[in-house]
């Protein structure tokens, strides 16, 4: 028995069985044998402003929004992103340690965490109390910049900065695990190549291996941390305001990656490299050149607050990308949103939205979109290879407990036929209409 789970722009998770087909081969999507890459899971982003809307609604709904993100049943989301410090949907900019010249960082306090982000992510760990976390900064202490602002500008790269930086990450995963919280995970830079008007700090090849192998690697090890560290987030090639030694063109952003990793000491401590916005140009490149590296996709496209079925449908067509070219994790960006502007001018797209005049609570088409993938496909669900017409707009897993799982879209104004078919087991096929503009999810026990 099948289930099929279909999803259009007027019905969403609409939930029938049916019984398989005895195809032995398809056109339109087949395995072909192959398997991939074991995944780690899907998640989102936990950002300030998202948690401060969440904040409006009674408390019922509140716990059931949490619900639906991270119950195993619902959403499921495993594997989630923290900031460290603030973001660009923080209320406001800060950081750890804003006392200037305070190398030994006596100053340093979570203690604005503690009344937003902390509380977040403790109330996600109510369903899931094995969640992974990855984290990233945003901006450095404005006082070890140049120039010395939390937008705009690059880390000074003295021995002392760079000894009290790494000793900064050091401090901020001590200070989560004693809130009960494991950072798995720390991915040096949000998007090394962009200079922006939020938080942000811009980091060339050189300075990165530096900091990774000379400093960053050592304090983790002095501390006995064992938080992975990851090239990330990388954001380029195309269309960024990279100014640090390379071109936007994709043969040097690759000449990025390359720099760094072709240091087997700095190698040493880099346990994977996360790509997000047009990284997914690079993620291909990379994934043939270095098979050993773990990859994933950390900040999934965030449209301009439309919320439309219309994005949703090409926020499919990433995760398929991300997982076919040797991703291992998909992650959302904004969970919450209020209908408001952003702090900073560009309104994004969320799985909720809830509006600040009524507290209305609204699930939009990128809810339906990641939950076709992320309640269905398990952590350490294998990728599989398939073949066929579909293969761009479809996509297979196994997940550990045997089960099946194809996830295929019909982007056609139309409604079309479609069969799937593993040839080795015919109980597993499918032969149905999708509806046109649909999402589909198959999932064979």
């Amino acid at each position: 028995m099948t289930t099929w789970i279909s999803s259009t722009p007027q019905e969403r998770l609409q939930v029938q069985h049916i019984d398989a087909a005895q195809v032995t081969s398809s056109q339109d999507l087949q395995l072909d044998g192959n398997s991939y890459q074991a995944i780690r899971g899907f998640g989102g982003c936990f950002n300030e402003l998202g948690w401060l809307a969440l904040q409006t609604v009674g408390e019922q709904e509140r716990n059931q929004i949490i619900k639906e993100l991270f119950d195993p049943e619902e959403m499921n989301f495993t594997f989630n992103r923290a900031p460290v410090g603030a973001n660009d949907f923080a209320d406001h900019w800060y950081s750890y340690d804003e006392v200037e010249g305070d190398y030994e960082l006596k100053h340093f306090s979570v203690e604005r965490d503690e009344q937003v982000l902390i509380p977040y992510i403790h109330a996600a760990q109510q369903w899931q109390p094995n969640m992974k976390l990855f984290a990233s900064p945003w901006s450095p202490p404005t006082w070890m910049k140049r120039p010395k602002a939390y937008n705009y500008g690059r880390l000074v790269m003295t021995p002392e900065n760079l000894k009290a930086y790494a000793q900064y990450f050091v401090k901020y995963i001590q200070a989560y695990a004693e809130h009960g919280i494991a950072v798995n995970q720390l991915h040096v830079q949000n998007e090394v190549f962009a200079d922006q008007k939020f938080p942000s700090a811009l980091w060339d090849a050189e300075s990165m291996k530096v900091f990774i192998r000379d400093y960053l690697g050592p304090a983790f090890e002095a501390a006995g941390l064992d938080t992975d560290i990851w090239l990330g987030t990388l954001n380029g090639p195309e269309d960024m305001a990279f100014t640090g030694g390379y071109g936007m063109k994709l043969d040097n952003y690759n000449r990025y990656v390359d720099e760094i990793l072709f240091d087997d000491d700095a190698r040493k401590y880099i346990k994977g490299i996360s790509y997000q916005w047009a990284g997914r140009a690079a993620i291909q490149r990379t994934h043939a050149s270095w098979p050993e590296i773990e990859l994933i996709q950390s900040e999934s496209e965030c449209g301009n607050g439309e919320n439309t079925w219309e994005y949703a449908e090409y926020v499919f067509h990433l995760v398929n990308h991300y997982f076919r070219n040797g991703a291992t994790a998909y992650t959302y960006w904004n969970m919450i949103l209020d209908d408001q502007d952003s702090t900073w001018g560009w309104w994004q797209n969320s799985l909720f939205t809830i509006t600040a005049d009524t507290h209305e609570v609204r699930r939009n088409p990128e809810y339906y979109i990641m939950r076709h993938f992320s309640q269905y496909v398990k952590p350490g669900a294998t990728v599989l290879g398939t073949t066929g017409h579909f293969n761009s707009m479809g996509i297979a897993f196994r997940n550990p407990d045997g089960s099946l799982v194809v996830v295929v879209q019909n982007a056609l104004d139309h409604a079309m036929p479609f069969t799937f078919a593993d040839p080795e087991h015919n109980e597993h096929s499918v032969q149905v209409t999708l509806e046109a503009r649909s999402i589909n999810t198959f999932v064979v026990d």
